[in-house]
């Protein structure tokens, strides 16, 4: 075991590189290459090492990974990405008129006789429920009360007339001289106290006028053509109040529109105009938010109205109409109150800016910061 550390350093001495030489000097000085030494100092000890070779495989995958490195970091800087501000909500029509509409009754009474059920096809003016009052002879007596009220504001009309005519000849008795102040003056205030007596029969003869047509309104009718969504009241026994809602019509032939309600932190840069892609409820449909050219199966929009408060729900609702180069589905399929999802289409961005851009919750890039140059043509 002594005989090779004695015979090392003259091996290592024996490998050494030949000495250099200089231009100055003919001197040959030996300098010998310490990471040549060091090399076959190990080679010669770890016989294995200098038989391992990085594999071709190995080669080949660190330069596909390389390749993979700067084709994602083009991508990131030159593709182009749209904004988008996703939203969920419900089909509804624009004109409030035309909404999903409850309907109640304006006296309170006893329900006598449904006309409709759920499902019903109605139009304006078709009998839904008759209420009728509690006491079911109501109607007669106040006809009879109308009646009583009737002759009591015709005699008092009579009356002042007459009184009227007595004034006047007074008058002009009193301008001849034929009659004196007073008497004159007794007869315009007679005049007046009984015009005072007709006018309080009048306002009675109203009073008893509204108790009957508030019995005739006992009737219920449909507003407007559509259908009966439900009834949401009793059989004859259920006593109604009034203002009470008896039943849900859903108008037919409506303008649709669509409400979606997107986060606060979007809703500043939605503005009417906007475009939107919508995926209506029951209609398979495959949406890519920064492509929406290549998305299958979403309809168009166009944003009409943002509201300016949040609504209850924690996020601000806007309301969207139909696109007419790219119209909704028919009306028998996209019914009232149907769940929507929408993507509002905002500004074009590269892909890695949008990454960081969620990554750090920012906001969407606004249009003046998205298009300086068209900001600076404005005048």
């Amino acid at each position: 075991m002594a005989q090779p550390a004695q015979d090392f350093p003259t091996r290592r001495a024996a490998e050494a590189p030949p000495p250099a030489r200089t231009e100055d000097s003919h001197l040959e000085v030996a300098v010998p290459d310490l990471r040549l030494v060091a090399r076959s100092e190990h080679l010669d000890r770890f016989e294995t090492l200098e038989s391992v070779r990085a594999p071709s495989a190995t080669r080949v995958l660190a330069g596909l990974i390389l390749f993979a490195l700067i084709v994602v970091a083009a991508a990131l800087v030159f593709t182009p990405w749209v904004q988008t501000s996703v939203g969920m909500g419900r089909v509804t029509a624009l004109d409030p008129d035309e909404r999903l509409q409850e309907i109640t009754v304006l006296v309170g009474g006893r329900i006598n006789r449904w006309f409709v059920r759920d499902g019903s096809r109605v139009s304006a003016g078709d009998p839904i429920v008759e209420i009728v009052d509690i006491d079911p002879r109501l109607v007669e007596r106040l006809q009879a009360e109308r009646g009583a009220v009737a002759g009591k504001y015709m005699a008092a009309r009579t009356a002042a007339e007459i009184a009227e005519i007595d004034t006047q000849r007074q008058r002009e008795l009193f301008d001849e001289g034929l009659s004196s102040r007073r008497e004159f003056e007794l007869a315009r205030i007679k005049y007046e106290e009984l015009q005072a007596k007709e006018a309080q029969a009048l306002a009675e003869l109203n009073a008893v006028d509204v108790k009957l047509s508030r019995q005739s309104t006992q009737l219920v009718i449909a507003p407007r053509d559509g259908a009966i969504v439900s009834v949401q009241a009793g059989d004859k026994a259920t006593l109604v109040r009034s203002g009470q809602v008896v039943a849900t019509l859903a108008p037919s032939d409506v303008d649709l529109a669509a409400e979606v309600y997107v986060s606060g932190l979007d809703a500043p840069l939605i503005e009417p105009g906007h475009k939107i892609r919508l995926e209506f409820e029951g209609w398979p449909a495959v949406q890519f938010s920064g492509w929406p050219a290549v998305a299958v199966g979403t309809f168009g929009g166009i944003v009409a109205s943002v509201d300016p408060s949040v609504s209850p729900n924690g996020r601000f609702r806007i309301l969207v109409k139909e696109d007419p180069d790219d119209p909704w589905p028919d009306e028998r399929y996209l019914r009232l109150g149907s769940q929507v999802k929408g993507w509002v289409l905002l500004n074009t961005v590269p892909l890695g800016y949008e990454l960081w851009r969620q990554l750090n919750r920012f906001p969407p890039l606004p249009d003046a910061v998205a298009k300086p140059e068209a900001a600076a043509q404005k005048p």
